[in-house]
């Protein structure tokens, strides 16, 4: 323990001998994080919004999606049911 301790940074508090995780991961997620909001922009922001939104609907069943247009440029706000499934898509289409 000692030995971790000492190779950190003085900025890192970090007393887990098993894996060396500096972050308490619930510090970090918030339990009420379930809203994604993208801009989208271009030309085809539309078909890429929609394209998203039912990539995400279909991925997990309680999704619901707002959408603003507004000139080449698209808001969408996507509602999750938990913050798991927020971060699961947002890792699993690198957004």
């Amino acid at each position: 323990m000692k030995n971790i301790q000492q190779a950190q940074s003085n900025l890192v508090n970090d007393t887990c001998t098993d894996c060396g995780s500096f972050v308490d991961v619930g510090a970090v997620i918030d339990e009420h994080d379930t809203v994604l909001e993208l801009e989208l922009n271009g030309e085809n922001c539309q078909q890429l919004a929609n394209d998203i939104i039912a990539k995400a609907q279909q991925r997990f069943d309680d999704v619901t999606a707002d959408s603003q247009v507004e000139d080449q440029s698209v808001k969408i706000s996507l509602t999750f049911a938990f913050t798991a499934e927020k971060m699961i898509f947002q890792l699993e289409n690198g957004l």
